[in-house]
């Protein structure tokens, strides 16, 4: 599904050079759900933005769904990343001027192939009762709890039925027990198939996932099984 080789992230300027990631290899298969954790600047976010076509490796390779992608022009990139890839963030990144309907649809204005505003309504209405929020489709993102609002990045982030979810800390602004609601929801987005990279700081919410790999100082230090996945 998703496969880094020998990847390396460097970052320069014209008198600082900061290694955000060395060496990194990872496989990732279908149907897992995956946590990464590590320090605050080991290279967590970093990783992320890789596997999500967000930025591009200083060196070595990224595979997704078995296509080299590193050479990919920003055209094909984004079009890959519109098909297959749902982004979830910590702080939600929802636009307060719009309601959570078209919040939700903002992704498919950018497909292809997508002709119709009712389609495209629809497939919003049916992510929002994925995550229980049918009931505020006409609300605003200032009239929404946090825990509301991350749901509500959640459905735009599969309102594309995407196969993989990649998910930035997204419990992290959340009190425990919306924090493990939302971590319900992965859990359930996964038993339907999705493939999913969570970053966390909290160990509790990563022992919830199928595996747990480890980064200090931009290398991967422990990459261990967890539960086992059915996919």
């Amino acid at each position: 599904m998703i496969h880094l080789k020998n990847i390396e992230k460097v970052y320069r300027t014209s008198t600082i050079e900061t290694v955000a990631l060395t060496k990194v290899n990872l496989h990732i298969r279908a149907g897992e759900f995956v946590s990464i954790m590590g320090p605050s600047g080991c290279g967590k976010s970093t990783l992320l933005n890789l596997m999500g076509l967000l930025d591009t490796p200083s060196a070595g390779q990224v595979e997704i769904g078995g296509q080299a992608v590193t050479q990919y022009r920003d055209k094909e990139l984004a079009q890959l990343r519109n098909q297959n890839i749902g982004f979830i963030f910590q702080s939600f990144h929802l636009i307060n001027d719009l309601s959570i309907l078209d919040n939700v649809e903002i992704p498919l204005l950018y497909r292809k192939g997508d002709t119709t505003g009712a389609s495209r309504r629809q497939l919003a209405q049916e992510a929002l009762a994925k995550v229980g929020l049918s009931h505020r489709t006409k609300h605003f993102p200032g009239q929404l709890s946090g825990g509301q609002k991350q749901r509500v990045a959640i459905a735009r982030a599969i309102v594309g039925q995407p196969s993989i979810i990649l998910a930035d800390e997204p419990t992290g602004n959340l009190d425990s027990a919306m924090g493990n609601e939302i971590m319900n929801i992965l859990q359930h987005l996964n038993t339907e198939g999705s493939t999913i990279i969570m970053v966390t700081h909290d160990e509790a919410m990563a022992k919830k996932t199928h595996r747990l790999v480890r980064l200090f100082d931009g290398a991967m230090v422990g990459d261990s099984v967890l539960v086992m996945s059915d996919k």
